[in-house]
């Protein structure tokens, strides 16, 4: 239930982000029409917003021929985590990363890009789809999914508001509170992504290493993620920022508004926290 409360808190919180820019776009009637196209973002959110996220990477099924072993290893993994065994997808992208998505753990994927299989080893692999596991194990993943979906809607809202001006009592369009609402519409989506994210992140870490057994696995592939995010583009998400706090890494660095979205935990504190774990052990 706890999963399900934080997500309801979110689309409401969402759903009064939209109506308030949407006041500010359009006044009264703009507000009304924010809130029709709220609820039905809601309900497209919670039921295809995964299908919407894998499609708009372009993630295709994960088979045997293409990558062997892959999904044996993930169906190992989930027998570990008393999880069924979600569907896997391939995205092809040079930067090294993945996120898990799906409503509940019944309908949920993980997908991993081209680059994480070509430079990784099969246990760093297996740590990275451990630590996805977990997202689905705690219901992560529905939040995720919906704060992207939601967070991306605002922000064209306020995109909109830029060239339509806003609206003010006096019915009058105020092209510069339009702009201020592009500006500050984003912002907000951002901080709401940031509030679900960081200790998500820690306690995803944990749960995943003990998902493989192994805490350094997770470790080492968090270092190699790292490092090669920061030189390798992953333009979809450049050109979408509200879907990077789905990833293990946050695939940004091209633009000074990625450090608005900037929704990971310092991947040296995770990293320290799971060889800690190890040496623990």
């Amino acid at each position: 239930m706890k999963g399900f409360a934080r997500t309801f808190i979110l689309m409401a919180a969402m759903t009064a982000l939209f109506m308030g820019v949407g006041m500010l776009v359009g006044g009264r009637a703009g507000a009304m029409i924010a809130f029709a196209l709220a609820a039905v973002m809601n309900m497209v959110a919670y039921w295809n917003s995964d299908k919407m996220v894998l499609a708009y990477y372009k993630a295709r099924p994960a088979d045997d021929t293409v990558s062997p072993g892959l999904l044996a290893l993930v169906k190992q993994l989930a027998n570990n985590a008393g999880l069924p065994t979600p569907k896997t997808y391939i995205i092809d992208n040079d930067q090294p990363n993945a996120f898990a998505t799906g409503r509940n753990p019944e309908n949920a994927a993980v997908a991993i890009t081209t680059g994480l299989m070509q430079r990784l080893t099969m246990a760093e692999i297996a740590g990275v789809l451990a630590h996805e596991l977990a997202h689905i194990k705690n219901r992560d993943t529905l939040t995720m999914t919906i704060t992207a979906t939601l967070a991306g809607a605002v922000g064209m809202l306020g995109n909109m508001a830029m060239f339509m001006g806003a609206g003010g009592q006096d019915g009058r369009r105020h092209p510069l509170l339009g702009l201020l609402v592009m500006i500050f519409a984003p912002l907000a989506a951002a901080l709401v992504q940031m509030a679900v994210s960081r200790s998500r992140e820690y306690e995803a870490d944990r749960i995943g290493a003990e998902i493989c057994g192994k805490p350094v696995w997770l470790a080492d592939a968090l270092e190699k993620i790292a490092g090669n995010a920061h030189a390798i583009d992953n333009t979809a998400a450049e050109q979408n920022p509200a879907t990077a706090h789905m990833f293990i890494i946050n695939p940004l660095h091209l633009h000074a508004v990625d450090g608005l979205f900037a929704s990971h935990p310092p991947t040296s504190e995770r990293v320290a926290r799971l060889r800690a774990m190890a040496q623990n052990g």
